[in-house]
């Protein structure tokens, strides 16, 4: 065999070498449906159920590292988790306010619904620096009876070697 005829050989393992390093996202091929909101259908009477209740969730989208000057950016989730096996979790307002206390944004335009055991997230990008360090979502949500729904704030940042991850539990705040 001459040098020519190697070279192609030589160059196509070389090529199936580097594509083997590349990290190869696991989920890729896995169908990963987002969860679609169940959406209430409107009705005269709003939204009066004989539980209700309004939740705090602390958010930090960003923390303060070495310095007061030098923050840390974060990716945040706020998860809502319906723990009852029987009945639904009703949700009013899922909304965003920063770290002054302003309003951001609602993360829902009308009430939904969570099934029994069934979960629900919203997520703040990294690159969202609209909350602050002091970021929260409250959330008003109903029942036909006293549920024990679960709301978290799970905050995550990487940077370099470097990283963080932590959670908030939300408190109710009015009943």
């Amino acid at each position: 065999m001459n040098s020519l005829s190697v070279r192609p050989i030589i160059l196509l393992l070389t090529l199936l070498l580097c594509y083997a390093c590349v990290k190869q996202n696991p989920n890729k091929e896995v169908e990963q449906g987002i969860l679609k909101e169940n959406k209430l259908p409107p009705s005269d009477d709003g939204f009066s159920y004989p539980v209700r209740k309004e939740v705090y969730v602390p958010i930090y989208s960003d923390i303060y590292n070495k310095t007061k000057d030098f923050r840390f950016q974060l990716t945040a989730t706020l998860s809502i988790r319906n723990t009852s096996i029987k009945d639904s979790l009703f949700i009013k307002n899922v909304d965003y306010y920063n770290t002054s206390g302003h309003f951001v944004r609602s993360y829902i335009q009308s009430p939904i619904y969570l099934k029994p055991l069934e979960s629900i997230e919203y997520v703040i990008e990294e690159e969202d620096t609209s909350g602050g360090s002091g970021a929260n979502f409250l959330i008003t949500w109903g029942a036909q009876k006293n549920l024990r729904p679960i709301f978290q704030g799970v905050m995550v940042g990487v940077s370099g070697q470097q990283g963080f991850a932590f959670t908030t539990e939300g408190k109710v705040i009015s009943e």
